[in-house]
């Protein structure tokens, strides 16, 4: 498993890292450019947003020469009852939808629903060909079994909101694809520990390989955007790996540790429904791009677009650590784990408010001291 692991993840990296300056060309010469045309953006030039291609790409010759791989060698069974080889046509079906309408949006620009409509699509074909869940659990309650009806649509529900949750918080330099790393690390962890399927290991691994290989391109001050063509990929994928990583475990606690290792992501989208529709009071109102999103608070606050990343960087990877913890040694260590977390970042959230406050006089008595040089 482990040899399988370490070519998954080396190769995605290695035609990630290659591919990703010719995206920087391609991106250019199609137009798929983001120009800092309003506020909400957080850059000031123009910067090439069709990094998701070489992402693709990476996952994609790494997944397939795999599943070849494994397949030869027994090690893989793609017409077994688990059906994994009518799962990988759907999954691969479903990222062509996703990559067509995300190159689309990031030459043209779609309208909100247009995109929605290609995610549903591509959440649609996932499902039909295998790829759903199959019950629900509520933590440390009971189990419930879903119909063949209510199974599809929780969930093509889940993988076209973690779509959107990834695509939605992708608002500065390396944060949408380190959130996305840090949660394929979370997952891959939790994978090894719950002996989950062999293809499902790989495929996070993959991920996490190809992100890797961009991320050089796309942390501050990045060269290039993942794009939404990128975004989409990645929480499309993030869904999908989540569902295959646990169908055969019936551990209450496991079923709902993919929600807290997205958890970040999800509250931002969650968070982002309410507030417009608040603000909006339409379902119109939904699809209208606002500044309020966790990252722009966090500069409001005064925090350097970076220092943002770096903090929604830890937030996600503690609750990627409440995960694995919660899952390995029970409710109660996670519990203590995630309330010293909280206590360390409220005292130091408190030392950066009063820096702040003191920034204004310090300033000016600098300023004074200069004067009288």
């Amino acid at each position: 498993m482990w040899g399988n692991i370490a070519i998954a993840f080396i190769l995605a990296f290695i035609v990630s890292f290659m591919a990703t300056p010719y995206t920087i060309k391609i991106a250019n010469k199609i137009g798929a450019v983001d120009i800092p045309k309003d506020q909400r953006r957080m850059h000031t030039k123009k910067m090439p947003k069709f990094g998701g291609p070489a992402v693709i790409l990476g996952f994609l010759v790494s997944m397939i020469y795999l599943i070849a791989v494994m397949t030869i060698e027994g090690s893989l069974d793609l017409f077994s009852a688990q059906e994994y080889g009518k799962k990988m046509i759907g999954i691969l079906l479903g990222i062509v939808v996703i990559a067509i309408t995300g190159t689309i949006d990031d030459i043209k620009t779609l309208k909100p629903w247009q995109e929605l409509i290609g995610q549903t699509i591509a959440a649609i074909i996932v499902v039909l060909f295998g790829t759903q869940i199959e019950h629900l659990d509520i933590p440390f309650l009971y189990r419930i079994g879903l119909n063949e009806t209510f199974s599809i649509i929780i969930s093509v529900l889940w993988i076209v909101g973690v779509t959107n949750a990834i695509n939605l918080i992708d608002g500065l330099d390396g944060l949408s694809s380190g959130i996305s790393l840090i949660s394929c690390i979370s997952l891959l962890i939790i994978f090894v520990l719950n002996d989950s399927p062999i293809i499902a290991t790989v495929i996070v691994t993959a991920m996490a390989g190809a992100i890797v290989g961009f991320l050089p391109y796309n942390f501050s001050p990045a060269k290039t955007f993942i794009g939404d063509v990128g975004s989409n990929f990645l929480g499309f994928m993030l869904a999908i790996v989540s569902i295959l990583g646990v169908a055969k475990t019936y551990t209450a606690a496991v079923i709902v540790l993919p929600v807290i290792v997205l958890g970040l992501p999800i509250f931002d989208v969650l968070f982002a429904i309410v507030r417009r529709l608040i603000k909006g009071k339409s379902i119109k109102a939904v699809f209208t791009p606002d500044k309020g999103h966790l990252h722009h608070k966090l500069v409001e606050k005064g925090f350097t677009p970076k220092q943002a990343v770096l903090i929604l960087y830890g937030l996600s990877a503690s609750l990627g650590m409440f995960a694995i913890i919660l899952f390995d040694s029970g409710i109660w260590k996670a519990l203590s784990f995630l309330l010293l977390i909280i206590a360390t970042v409220s005292v130091g959230y408190k030392n950066f408010i009063k820096e702040q406050e003191n920034r204004p006089k310090l300033e000016e008595k600098s300023d004074q001291i200069q004067e009288e040089k």
